[in-house]
């Protein structure tokens, strides 16, 4: 594992522990507190921030958009049960397929990207 995937792995084991071990001064256990509604809210602002961030083509805003996107994200896999490590596998499981067989297998519709 490299210390960039490592570095993943211990903001999931942080962000485990601020659920499991709420504080007062934490912003993850306070987000936590106010429910799975509000923690999905914050991903949906974090990614239309970053989709800003591109439009305008600002590449440093994007970097630090695509942190509290990935930030925000994992407090909601963690809210939701779902380890790094679920997604590394599906991410796996995708290497290889066509990501447009992939969304036809699903029913997806891509014929308009």
């Amino acid at each position: 594992m490299t210390e960039r995937s490592e570095t993943l792995q211990k903001l999931a084991e942080v962000i485990k522990s601020r659920k499991e071990n709420p504080s007062k001064n934490s912003y993850v256990a306070k987000l936590f507190s106010k429910g799975r509604k509000k923690i999905a809210q914050k991903v949906g602002e974090e990614a239309v921030e970053l989709c800003i961030a591109a439009a305008h083509n600002d590449r440093d805003e994007a970097v630090l958009e695509s942190a509290d996107l990935l930030f925000h994200m994992m407090i909601l896999w963690s809210d939701m049960g779902i380890k790094p490590e679920d997604v590394y596998d599906e991410l796996m499981r995708r290497e290889g397929v066509s990501g447009i067989e992939e969304k036809k297998a699903r029913g997806e519709f891509v014929d308009g990207l």
